[in-house]
């Protein structure tokens, strides 16, 4: 009796385990599967609302579409309504025009009286002098005395004033104060400038992109904008500038051909 009584405890406590591990596989079994329910729910959801956002995407573009066609439209109309209107008008100035021109009766005019006006109109208006500078031939010098300082573009010289050796774009005339300077040739007085260098300086305009610089003057007669002719006194020697003091008096005297400093020397007769 008492074995049995054993083997019937030893068999209650395995069906209890038993019983127990069959239960907890089930949970088990019931929580997987309640949590891939819920995982299905959720993408579910989330794919639900993806295409309602979509649908609301396609929406939106179908609204502005619209408005932007409505837009254009209108654009359009305005554009043809301010077509019409502008035809309109013009069609009317035109026929103002028309309507006025009509009602103007032409006035006697006694033509042979016009060719004295035009006469006296084109003798009001001044005629300016041509302008030619023939290279080819030799210009009048300026002023007569000894070249001190060479012109030199490729080498430099000596300037005893300075001290030092520097680029000569012009001729310098050895001269004394007050001698008159003449014009190399007939011309248009472009400027009359005081140079700290070259004290009171004319450039004229020798025309065919040539013009003459003179430089040392005082005493100009000339201003700018008036007409010189060749060998016309455009001035007079001043003291010499403190670039030039121990040169003495002279004339700065530079030949251009387009902005650019030529050899005087060649031209110079």
């Amino acid at each position: 009796m008492e074995g049995d009584r054993m083997r019937n405890k030893k068999l209650t406590e395995v069906f209890n385990k038993k019983a127990y591990l069959i239960a907890v596989v089930f949970m088990i079994v019931a929580a997987f599967g309640m949590t891939g329910l819920y995982y299905v729910q959720q993408e579910k959801k989330q794919e639900e609302q993806l295409a309602k956002e979509r649908a609301e995407q396609v929406q939106q573009a179908k609204a502005e579409d619209a408005a932007r066609a409505k837009e254009a439209q209108a654009r359009l109309k305005a554009q043809e309504a301010k077509a019409k209107a502008e035809a309109k008008a013009e069609e009317k100035e035109k026929e103002e025009t028309e309507e006025v021109s009509g009602i103007i009766e032409p006035q006697e005019d006694n033509f042979m009286d016009e060719p004295e006006v035009v006469a006296a109109e084109e003798a009001s208006v001044p005629v300016e002098p041509e302008i030619h500078f023939d290279a080819a031939v030799d210009l009048n010098w300026p002023i007569q005395g000894n070249v001190i300082l060479n012109y030199s573009m490729d080498q430099t010289i000596y300037f005893e004033t300075l001290k030092q050796y520097k680029y000569n774009p012009a001729v310098i005339i050895q001269s004394s104060v007050n001698s008159p300077v003449s014009a190399v040739a007939a011309g248009k007085v472009t400027s009359i400038e005081t140079n700290e260098e070259t004290g009171i300086t004319m450039t004229v305009d020798l025309g065919d992109g040539y013009s003459a610089r003179y430089g040392q003057l005082k005493e100009v007669p000339k201003s700018q904008g008036d007409y010189i002719a060749s060998g016309e006194v455009i001035g007079y020697i001043s003291e010499p500038t403190k670039y030039y003091s121990v040169e003495g008096a002279n004339l700065y005297f530079q030949l251009l051909k387009d902005g650019a400093p030529v050899n005087p020397m060649e031209y110079l007769e």
